[in-house]
């Protein structure tokens, strides 16, 4: 090798060690800004990703905050919910119960009003309420179980009710509802349908059974109709939507049906009558008590003017007298009472009355 060529090949590497110096450090400064570059992009994405995060934060902290007051609520709802679950269960169990023992008990008043001495003193029971709810006060405004002879035999209604003027009004409580007790009992509905039609014609039987008794003759004075009472409303209604005539039929039988709510109604009338009678009597009374005072007064005043006049008489007699006294005797008298030996009883003044003024 000569020495151009070494000289070359010299040259060569210390060019070459030179740009791969230049390349390297290069190289280290170009990564060095882009690690600058990496770092600054790095902060401003932290930056704005803090900056999202806070806005969001901001946005989600109210609604996070009302979801926890609604599940709250919630919580509290169910709760209440439950309770209020519980205790309605166990009311529907106490009226289950209740339910029950009220089907028992109307099972067995059924069985024993299907007797008809239970079913009659049951009728006489309900009556006997409604008179005592009406005020009304037994063998004053009324009498139970009266009796009264007639051609046919002996008659007795249940109620006899006591007027102003000494009438009275006949109440009769013999009603058969056997055929309702049926019909209630009936599953089926044809069934159920005969037997209502069945006790409507019973009571139609009934009023013209008490319309032909004619109590107003037994009792007399009494207005001529008889009460028939029915013991319950729903007896009545019954009977009125299968023969929607009945009312008509017992009017012109002179009989007058009546359940409780009309029957007190009815009584309480009488009742009214009874207490206006007494007060028209307690006002005559007043008035008769105040003539005799006031003819009692008026004598006493005539006595009183009488011994008025008496006394003013009696009261100038007394002063002529004294001024007599006075005008003559008096004097005699002291000229007596000198004269001591005389009289030896004249040994004072004679005293001197003074006249009433």
């Amino acid at each position: 090798m000569t020495a151009t060529a070494f000289g070359c090949l010299l040259v060569g590497l210390m060019l070459g060690a030179g740009l791969g110096y230049l390349l390297a450090r290069n190289q280290a400064a170009l990564s060095a800004l882009a690690r600058a570059e990496v770092d600054a992009a790095r902060g401003a994405a932290d930056h704005d990703l803090a900056a999202r995060q806070h806005a969001i934060e901001s946005l989600v902290a109210p609604m996070r905050d009302a979801l926890e007051r609604v599940q709250a609520q919630l919580h509290t709802s169910e709760r209440d919910r439950l309770a209020a679950t519980a205790a309605l269960d166990e009311h529907l169990a106490a009226m289950r119960l209740s339910a029950d023992g009220l089907r028992s008990e109307t099972s067995q008043l059924v069985t024993a009003l299907r007797a008809p001495q239970v079913r009659g003193r049951w009728g006489e029971l309900q009556l006997e309420r409604a008179v005592e709810a009406a005020g009304l006060v037994e063998h004053i405004d009324y009498e139970t179980q009266a009796t009264a002879n007639t051609q046919d035999g002996q008659v007795r209604p249940d109620l006899v009710v006591k007027l102003v003027g000494d009438k009275r009004i006949v109440v009769d409580s013999k009603v058969a509802f056997s055929g309702y007790l049926d019909a209630m009992e009936a599953t089926d509905e044809r069934i159920r349908a005969l037997r209502l039609r069945a006790h409507a014609r019973h009571l139609r039987n009934h009023v013209d059974s008490l319309g032909s008794k004619a109590y107003w003759n037994s009792f007399t004075p009494t207005p001529e109709f008889v009460v028939c009472f029915v013991p319950a409303d729903a007896f009545l209604d019954a009977a009125l939507r299968e023969d929607p005539s009945l009312l008509e039929h017992a009017f012109e039988r002179n009989v007058v049906l009546a359940t409780p709510s009309t029957l007190v109604a009815l009584l309480r009338t009488i009742a009214y009558t009874w207490r206006q009678d007494a007060l028209a009597r307690n006002t005559a009374e007043v008035s008769k008590l105040g003539r005799d005072l006031y003819q009692r007064l008026s004598t006493m005043g005539s006595h009183l003017d009488k011994l008025g006049r008496s006394l003013r008489t009696a009261v100038t007699t007394f002063n002529s007298t004294v001024a007599t006294l006075e005008g003559r005797d008096l004097v005699s008298g002291s000229r007596r009472a000198g004269l001591s030996v005389i009289d030896p009883l004249a040994d004072g003044c004679l005293p001197e009355p003074e006249q009433i003024l």
